[in-house]
């Protein structure tokens, strides 16, 4: 058996507002182990994008807690969170959040230089290329596809050398084919770097790709496979 990289346990997530309470997920307990894909999947409001910022840090659980090669990231403040977001974690988002005003190479550029590393450029540069963009390193979001687009995130989830990859629907705002092409550049990298990766889609063919699937319904894990 793999090390296991991020330990779930008994993580639950409610609200409550005037009308009563709204229980999102409820007792989830799973582990991503190292250099594995794993796929969150699941309808619509079943709890996969509230699941991956708790595991990222991004949220708090109501209860439970997860750990990243055995350590409560709850158990540290939110200083020490983003900390750690920063040394081993990527991130890919169905919206992209690229800067506007940033080129295509300064957006790949901009993690590195915030951990001040000086090969900034180089790095940013070498990882634009194995996305395939090599050509457009200088051009700005608004002028990229979407597909394009979601390739610089890419570029900048993998740049820091991540332990763990945590993608939120990434290819939600692609057509088809654009879709398998982009789920293709970023499984290749997964592959190559060896980084463990946990993504929450609906699309269930991209989903079958990934090493294992966790399966939500009203916020419990129904199925693991």
């Amino acid at each position: 058996m793999s090390e296991s990289i991020i330990s779930v346990e008994h993580v639950c997530k409610s609200v409550t507002d005037s009308t009563g309470t709204l229980n999102i997920l409820r007792d989830i307990h799973f582990q991503l182990f190292a250099k594995e894909t794993c796929a969150i999947v699941g309808a619509s409001g079943s709890g996969k994008s509230t699941l991956l910022s708790i595991i990222a840090g991004l949220d708090t659980p109501s209860s439970g807690t997860v750990r990243l090669r055995g350590q409560d990231i709850f158990a540290v403040n939110e200083d020490a969170r983003a900390a750690l977001r920063a040394q081993a974690m990527g991130f890919v988002f169905q919206s992209f959040q690229l800067m506007a005003n940033y080129s295509a190479l300064e957006n790949v550029m901009l993690p590195l230089e915030l951990a001040g590393r000086k090969d900034a450029k180089k790095m940013a540069i070498d990882m634009l290329e194995r996305v395939g963009l090599s050509s457009r390193l200088h051009a700005y979001p608004k002028t990229l596809s979407g597909g394009e687009q979601q390739r610089v995130a890419i570029a900048r989830a993998f740049v820091t050398r991540p332990e763990v990859l945590f993608a939120d629907e990434p290819t939600g705002n692609l057509d088809p084919k654009t879709a398998d092409h982009v789920f293709g550049a970023m499984s290749e990298l997964v592959r190559a770097t060896g980084v463990a990766a946990l993504i929450a889609t609906h699309n269930l063919d991209l989903a079958a790709r990934m090493d294992r699937r966790v399966t939500l319904r009203e916020g419990k894990v129904v199925e693991l496979a």
